[in-house]
């Protein structure tokens, strides 16, 4: 059996990378909110790679958007929680007392951003398809399907850690690791934006 693909895709996926974000994200949630986020995101996560294995770019196909355009995209939304992080600010923006207790919004913050794309972003879904385009049996497919299994356990397992971590940081911790998680992210943002523009565009990259 060949452990390359789930090998890569746990590095490029890296569950416990997400984890200050995580934190960042569900800091106000109740202990079932975040439970509930955690499975949400875990099953996202599994998803999408599944997806993507099964059904590779025919999805963004479907729609007319290149991979390119959605790393343009997804850089996009990056640089937005990004510039919230900086700030140490809430990451949701809540308009009235209803909405902080609709358990539905808070749920979608495991899809977007957590899942897209922090935990599978355009780098991972063009690793599962290359990996899919290379599987010459149903077998081999199946077998990347179930790595997508495998990362989606790894992510619960480093999301459910992620409490005790900020009991041990305190607020003015989890400030600090969120200010910098903000600029790093803001850089990343950058990157995928840049490589999705050189895409689109050629001439920008000479």
């Amino acid at each position: 059996m060949d452990f390359k693909p789930l090998i890569t895709l746990l590095a490029i996926v890296n569950p416990l990378a997400i984890v200050p974000f995580f934190i960042h994200y569900t800091q106000d949630f109740t202990r079932e909110q975040r439970r509930r986020t955690i499975w949400i995101a875990s099953l996202s996560c599994f998803v999408v790679i599944a997806t993507c294995a099964l059904m590779g770019l025919h999805v963004l196909e479907f729609f007319g958007i290149s991979l390119a355009s959605f790393q343009v995209g997804g850089g996009m939304l990056l640089l937005t929680s990004a510039l919230s992080m900086l700030n140490a600010q809430p990451a949701e923006a809540k308009s009235n007392e209803e909405e902080m207790h609709d358990a539905a919004a808070r749920a979608s913050i495991a899809v977007v951003p957590l899942t897209i794309p922090l935990l599978t972003g355009p780098a991972t879904m063009s690793t599962v398809v290359i990996y899919a385009e290379k599987a010459k049996t149903l077998v081999q497919l199946g077998t990347l399907v179930a790595y997508g299994l495998v990362i989606a356990l790894a992510t619960a397992l480093c999301f459910s850690l992620a409490q005790p971590i900020a009991r041990g940081l305190g607020k003015t911790g989890i400030n600090v690791m969120t200010r910098l998680m903000g600029l790093i992210l803001a850089a990343l943002a950058v990157e995928v934006m840049s490589d999705g523009l050189v895409m689109l565009f050629p001439v920008l990259g000479k």
